[in-house]
């Protein structure tokens, strides 16, 4: 079997840098990253529901859990509906073939008929199946405005986990983890200026990153705070 996660005809891939391993885990989250870790090894829940503000980290899980499906000889199938929801939901059709879904940004398609019906039949096809299915939003299921009675009674079937954002010192050390995994060394005070310069959202930070790793390896210069300003412009 192949080891690469299936992957839409559409051109949606996965991060390679979306992992388990690069995502910091603060001990609010810990029970949550724990439940995806067991549903992908066959020992947890098959349904789970994720919700966070935007920059919380959800696309960062599915893709997270859609690589370790992969390790495990499972097909997975990462869909991310603010990059599909203007598509018919064809997508949907014979899901239950793969073994892991993840299907992201649920509010994109909440109050179309064609996508809530398309969920509705998905959902029920993948559970008669046995295979997993993880649901990510920007609110609990009970907030969302599903039109369709049975979609919004099955969206609660599962364990629902909030994903609780970062404070300060959590942000440094999701910010410091990210580095280390480029190779990179990020002093503590360096980091805090970069958050404390940077934008709000840590997935712009990361991409920062992106930016100081490729300047620091052409400069051949250590990350500080002036190297900082002058590859960011900050």
């Amino acid at each position: 079997m192949s080891r690469v996660p299936a992957q839409l005809p559409l051109g949606v891939g996965l991060r390679d840098d979306a992992t388990f391993e690069n995502y910091y885990t603060s001990a609010a989250n810990a029970a949550l990253v724990q439940a995806l870790v067991s549903q992908i090894a066959s020992q947890g829940e098959p349904y789970l529901f994720l919700w966070g503000s935007s920059g919380s980290g959800k696309s960062h899980l599915l893709q997270a859990a859609c690589h370790a499906a992969s390790d495990h000889d499972k097909r997975a199938l990462y869909l991310p509906l603010a990059d599909l929801g203007h598509f018919p939901p064809l997508m949907l059709e014979e899901i239950e073939r793969l073994d892991v879904v993840m299907i992201d940004d649920l509010e994109c398609v909440v109050g179309r008929k064609r996508w809530e019906e398309g969920l509705f039949h998905a959902f029920n096809r993948l559970r008669d199946a046995g295979k997993c299915l993880v649901i990510a939003a920007n609110a609990a299921p009970r907030q969302l405005p599903v039109v369709l009675p049975d979609l919004a009674s099955r969206l609660t079937w599962g364990v629902t986990f909030h994903i609780h954002p970062l404070d300060d010192d959590e942000r440094l050390g999701a910010l410091k983890l990210r580095a280390k995994s480029r190779g990179m060394q990020l002093p503590n005070d360096v980091g805090r200026y970069i958050l404390h310069r940077g934008p709000r959202e840590l997935s712009e930070l990361c991409r920062a990153l992106e930016t100081l790793d490729q300047a620091s390896l052409s400069a051949k210069r250590k990350l500080t705070i002036p190297f900082v300003k002058q590859a960011l412009g900050w």
